[in-house]
């Protein structure tokens, strides 16, 4: 897939887009702004016509835009004005857009757009419109590939527009790789598969001849490491996702190896190791194979996960007689406790921002998927459910991805996603059962 720019203009904008606010929070003045107010957003009104066929284009000049549509307002920070509603229609794509007819309808952004197709070559283009200031907001981008990557090039449009106008990084051109379950509660079989963000085009990775846990995307989003049974214990093992190729890793006899997580330059992987009943962190360089020991306790310590810059591991630890979390350098040594409210805490994952930790909390019967500053404070908690578990960050540190599972025996996994402040909570469409999610980065 190739990008153009074909456009120089460009805008300044300026917004507020904190979320989770503990007083009020005023936008900032500019031509496009999201007012939030106690973690409350009124949404952005924009609009989204069809883009126009510029030449045997057919459904895709509509499916993309619908697609672009769909991803905005999926985020709760944006509501698409129908197209019914629509006043101005857009017939070629250089033409003026008619900003009169746009603000009549209260549209504050508008994005236009064109397809060509040709043989199995597509080509897409947009601009995106502040429409009070009746101005273009940033370039104009062009994106070329085959017609198979046609719901890519919807999200990477997206993607641009939702930058543009919150100022924060996209996340709708990203994979998610999960389990997938089927079959009766106690007699679950899994195997791996990885979708687009929105349950789109799913591809199963692995069958369902053994068990499966806890998939992990590589930084360059082009490796998988997660938690096999085939040899009948739990043996970390890593797939190269073009071929499907794997190989286990940190393989010694008598010990059982889970939680695996790439460092942030994806040379070394950072585990779980258990030998004689007692589980200690790890960390292998994959390349040479060298193993180095970071923790020694006799307590329970997994789930490690690093710092976007690589220098520390957050972990959990049952050190203190209850699941907690704790920080240390990467290089091993002794954690500091981060958690401090009431409960247990597991499955802690850092941002990609690196401001914030996501985890799993159980108090009082139930479970939730929290956030809290790095140094503990702020401990906030995003959901409450029968359980929820295993959080996963989009590579803007915007939005957590989680797996929900419902109560009694015909209780099942699915997937859900919620954004930090709480707001905006969602299911992800999966065929059948699912769990585990963990998301990638931007794809290039």
């Amino acid at each position: 897939m190739t990008v153009n720019r074909f456009s120089i203009s460009a805008v300044a904008i300026a917004l507020l887009a904190l979320f989770g606010a503990q007083t009020p929070a005023q936008a900032q003045s500019g031509p496009l702004r999201i007012e939030i107010t106690e973690g409350v957003i009124e949404p952005l009104p924009f609009a989204v016509p069809d883009f126009v066929d510029e030449g045997g284009a057919g459904e895709y000049a509509r499916n993309i835009a619908r697609v672009i549509a769909s991803d905005l307002q999926g985020t709760g920070l944006f509501r698409e004005i129908p197209r019914e509603a629509h006043i101005a229609r857009v017939s070629s794509f250089d033409s003026s857009i008619g900003y009169e007819d746009w603000k009549a309808i209260n549209a504050q952004a508008v994005i236009t757009g064109a397809v060509t197709v040709s043989g199995d070559r597509i080509v897409v283009k947009f601009r995106l419109f502040d429409v009070f200031s009746g101005q273009q907001l940033g370039e104009g981008l062009q994106f070329a590939g085959t017609t198979q990557t046609w719901r890519r090039m919807a999200h990477k449009v997206a993607d641009a527009a939702y930058s543009r106008i919150t100022g924060e990084g996209g996340y709708f051109d990203t994979r998610v790789v999960f389990v997938s379950e089927s079959g009766p509660k106690n007699q679950r079989l899994k195997r791996l598969a990885v979708m687009d963000y929105d349950g789109a085009n799913v591809q199963y990775l692995t069958d369902s001849s053994s068990i499966v846990l806890a998939p992990r995307f590589s930084p360059t989003g082009d490796r998988i490491l997660y938690t096999s049974y085939a040899s009948g214990f739990p043996r970390i093992t890593l797939m190269d996702v073009g071929s499907l190729r794997t190989q286990s890793l940190a393989e010694q006899d008598g010990t059982m190896t889970f939680a695996p997580r790439f460092s942030p330059d994806g040379g070394r992987v950072v585990f779980s190791l258990e030998r004689g009943g007692n589980s200690d962190l790890y960390m292998l360089d994959i390349g040479s194979g060298g193993l180095q020991q970071l923790t020694n306790a006799p307590s329970i310590e997994t789930a490690p996960s690093f710092s976007p810059d690589g220098s520390q591991i957050v972990f959990e630890s049952d050190r203190s007689g209850t699941q907690q979390l704790y920080i240390m350098p990467a290089s091993g040594g002794e954690g500091r406790r981060v958690s401090g409210g009431q409960g247990r805490y597991g499955t802690p994952v850092w941002s990609p921002r690196g401001d914030m930790i996501a985890f799993t909390k159980q108090h009082q019967g139930r479970f939730h998927i929290g956030v809290m500053r790095t140094d503990g404070s702020e401990e906030r908690l995003l959901t409450a459910s029968f359980l929820d578990e295993g959080p996963t960050w989009a590579p803007n540190g915007r939005v957590i991805m989680f797996t929900r599972e419902t109560s009694g025996a015909g209780g099942e996994a699915a997937l859900y996603s919620v954004d930090i402040s709480g707001r905006n909570l969602r299911q992800i469409s999966t065929d059948g059962a699912a769990s585990d999610p963990a998301w990638s980065p931007l794809l290039p």
